[in-house]
């Protein structure tokens, strides 16, 4: 029987990963969060990440890939950068 992927989910909104790039949110939505893990440190043998860059990017196919990047920043530690993205992303959708 094969077991299908659940998608993480944060606060409502999707939270999918690929290497050091983590994005959050929906595509079917105007804009996403995309983060890109920089920088990491041994925390008790486990890699922790300890810079994060955060991007609010627009959705849109037709805009070119400089175009797409309404803002960005670089935070220290994933949960401090989510939760800048989670803020910007929030705000963006709704209209603000």
């Amino acid at each position: 029987m094969a077991e299908e992927k659940a998608v993480l989910m944060y606060k409502g909104r999707p939270l999918m990963r690929k290497d050091n790039l983590i994005y959050y949110g929906s595509m079917a939505d105007s804009h996403i969060v995309m983060l890109q893990i920089l920088e990491t440190k041994k925390v008790n043998g486990q890699d922790v990440a300890s810079r994060v860059s955060v991007q609010l990017q627009l959705t849109d196919p037709a805009a070119r890939p400089r175009e797409r990047i309404v803002k960005k920043s670089e935070k220290d530690g994933l949960y401090t950068a989510l939760d800048f993205g989670c803020v910007w992303l929030e705000r963006a959708l709704a209209g603000k």
